[in-house]
């Protein structure tokens, strides 16, 4: 065999090594875990054929605590990059089988090349995690590598796509990168995040735990909203990424991709004409008005555990890619509050800063009262909100359904709040309340004085309600740019849509605005 032959069986028995990652008995517990490893992973997310890996012959140069006589290749973490739907992205891969996936100072100059060749090319990055957490025969190595990968997730904040995909453990510092970026998912069962193990929290605060109760995917898409969606396992998990990248652009100079739409855009929805209940107390469910309009009833939902009083996702009007945020009338009446409010800002901002329009359905009564959200801060969680909206420049439809109260009314995307087409159904009750309580407020004296206290607040409710629990008064000025008829709603979501495509707003000259945290 010639010398050059050698060395090309050398660099194939190399790649073989590399490919087994901490070796086949590692991969069968993996396995056995009901785990995929890092490069299976890899290939059910791209598209067929397209990874091309980097780094492969990669080995970590710690020499504590005997490490220099255990190195893999590769040294725990797959990257590179590939396509999906023939689009390019980048990718690394945490593998479990190597150091339990821990992340040394070598890894994470591993991810860091490709977050910055990501930059370089305006294409997204998405990072399938499974680790143990920092190396500790690394020390501070490790902790220094963490904090490289944060720094570029911050960078890369607004400019590219940043997706994390939860697929084992996530302790520690760990959890700060996917906490940057824009979407995570979990896997239930497999995956879980916390600052802080069970062990620790047991030493801490006496309190028993498990690691599914204290971080699983339930825990974080339920309670935390730490989670935007809960995959039912891993292999759905990168189903879901591949869902949402038919959504979103490769960065924030591009418009998202446009789909040949085969749903009539003048398709009238009858059964809008109806939905609204006679009484103003009694629920429907938005998810029916949703995939009333939207093109195919197609919805991708956001966070759909959490919050449950404000829906936020992805559909499309005509193949056009929009964000959606909808009060949700059938959970807790579709009142805003603290969790609410920050669900529906950061959905708002990201759909801003990657050109995403905004239609928002409205049905709110107000915010939730009480202590334990004023004590939570709704002030400025409804601030949050509010200030999303207002710093929105992408084009922005707002339809009014019924009820539309206060505070609440200026939050949900009003004309004040640069709402580029304001439409209202005629059910619609815009107002600074609701007429039960303005009465109340302002015919108090009357009614005291009255031999019928009941009768005259009715007669009083009656009269107010006519004249302003309705969307003319509203449109009388102006701030509701024309009323329509709710079957209709599909074709004028479209036709404001087509009108509003070369619009252009710029914020005023800033570092960066001081957003109500």
């Amino acid at each position: 065999m010639s010398s050059q032959l050698e060395k090309v069986k050398e660099l194939i028995d190399l790649r073989t090594e590399a490919r087994l990652g901490g070796g086949e008995k590692a991969i069968e517990k993996q396995h056995e875990r009901g785990k995929y490893t890092a490069r299976e992973r890899i290939a059910q997310l791209l598209d067929e054929g397209s990874f091309e890996e980097l780094d492969m012959f990669v080995r970590h140069r710690c020499t504590n605590f005997g490490q220099e006589k255990k190195s893999f290749l590769g040294d725990g973490v797959v990257t590179g990059y590939g396509t999906i739907d023939g689009r390019l992205v980048y990718v690394f891969a945490q593998d479990f089988t190597v150091f339990g996936g821990s992340l040394s100072e070598t890894m994470a100059l591993k991810i860091c090349k490709v977050m910055d060749m990501a930059m370089k090319m305006g294409a997204p990055v998405i990072g399938l995690n499974d680790s143990g957490g920092a190396r500790i025969q690394e020390g501070i190595n490790a902790l220094a590598g963490y904090a490289e990968i944060f720094q570029r997730n911050i960078m890369a904040s607004g400019v590219i796509p940043q997706i994390s995909a939860i697929l084992g453990p996530c302790a520690g510092g760990a959890v700060y990168s996917p906490a940057l970026t824009d979407f995570t998912i979990m896997a239930k069962g497999i995956s879980y995040m916390f600052l802080t193990g069970p062990k620790v929290v047991k030493t801490v605060t006496g309190e028993d735990v498990t690691q599914e109760a204290l971080g699983g995917a339930e825990v974080h898409s339920q309670k935390s909203g730490v989670c935007h969606f809960a995959a039912e396992d891993g292999e759905d998990a990168l189903k879901i990424i591949r869902k949402l990248f038919t959504f979103i652009p490769q960065n924030n100079l591009e418009e998202p991709p446009l789909v040949p739409c085969t749903d009539p855009i003048d398709r009238l929805e009858d059964s809008l004409n109806d939905i609204i209940p006679d009484s103003p107390t009694r629920p429907y469910d938005m998810y029916e008005v949703i995939g009333a309009i939207i093109d195919n009833g197609e919805f991708l939902e956001v966070q759909r555990d959490f919050a449950k009083n404000l829906i936020v996702g992805f559909a499309r009007f005509n193949g056009q890619a929009v964000g959606i945020v909808a009060n949700q009338p059938k959970y807790l009446a579709g009142v805003l509050d603290s969790n609410a409010s920050r669900k529906g800002a950061r959905f708002v901002r990201f759909c801003d800063a990657f050109n995403i329009p905004l239609v928002t359905l409205v049905d709110v009564p107000g915010f939730l009262p009480g202590t334990g959200q004023e004590y939570n801060g709704v002030i400025l969680h409804g601030a949050k909100l509010l200030y999303a909206y207002g710093e929105a420049t992408v084009p922005k439809v707002t339809v009014t359904l019924r009820k539309s109260y206060g505070g609440s009314h200026i939050v949900m995307s009003c004309k004040q709040l640069r709402g580029d087409m304001n439409y209202a159904w005629p059910t619609a009750e815009i107002a600074v309340m609701g007429g039960a309580g303005a009465v109340e407020v302002l015919y108090a004296k009357e009614a005291k004085a009255s031999d019928n206290p009941a009768k005259v607040l009715a007669d009083r409710e009656a009269e107010y309600n006519k004249l302003f629990c309705n969307p003319y008064n509203a449109a009388r000025y102006g701030y509701i740019d024309d009323v329509i008829e709710p079957r209709n709603t599909r074709f004028r979501i479209i036709r404001a849509l087509q009108q509003l495509a070369t619009k252009k707003v710029v914020n005023p000259a800033k570092k960066h605005g001081n957003i109500p945290l």
